[in-house]
């Protein structure tokens, strides 16, 4: 009996995979949806709120509560102070959104991204990308920020666009 209730219990796990149904987690009392093929990491620091990898590519979520965390330009200008290239010369765009009472920015970059902790030794990364999104709402900002090899970050941008919107729904459909 026990044996079934194990391979019962797998099968359902392998068929609710098999349906790409989505994982979610928590911030700001707002529920984001995660595509299935997301692996959900433990955060490696305490200001992270969630961490997912697809392929080498890294996907956190950084959430202070309100009045924390800085403005939108002080983010967007450090997570693109985080490639060697200056400013000026990053392939970058920034674009910014109203959605009811929430306003989400984005922030795609790519260039030599320079890996690592905030105060610690950093590493080259050539032909890396960002997608990043700031979701300015009731509750204070929320900070999702994806790096990785370029061709892969453009690939995954639509589904992290995706993920971002999904905390927004609840909201805009109540």
């Amino acid at each position: 009996m026990k044996k079934l209730t194990i391979c019962l219990f797998l099968l359902s796990v392998v068929t609710l995979k098999g349906q790409g149904l989505t994982k979610s987690f928590m911030v700001a009392e707002r529920t984001f949806e995660v595509p299935e093929s997301w692996t959900a990491e433990p955060p490696s620091s305490r200001m992270r709120k969630a961490q997912y990898k697809n392929g080498e590519t890294e996907i956190v979520v950084f959430y202070f509560g309100v009045g924390s965390g800085g403005s939108v330009d002080a983010n967007i200008n450090r997570w693109m102070g985080q490639f060697k290239e200056v400013k000026e010369k990053l392939s970058s765009e920034v674009k910014q959104k109203k959605f009811k009472s929430d306003v989400i920015t984005t922030l795609f970059a790519k260039g030599t991204y320079m890996k690592g902790p905030p105060f610690g030794q950093k590493f080259e990364m050539p032909n890396y990308g960002m997608r990043a999104t700031i979701i300015e709402c009731e509750g204070g900002p929320i900070f999702i920020k994806m790096t990785g090899p370029v061709g892969e970050v453009v690939k995954l941008s639509g589904d992290f666009d995706k993920m971002a919107r999904s905390g927004l729904m609840l909201k805009i459909d109540t």
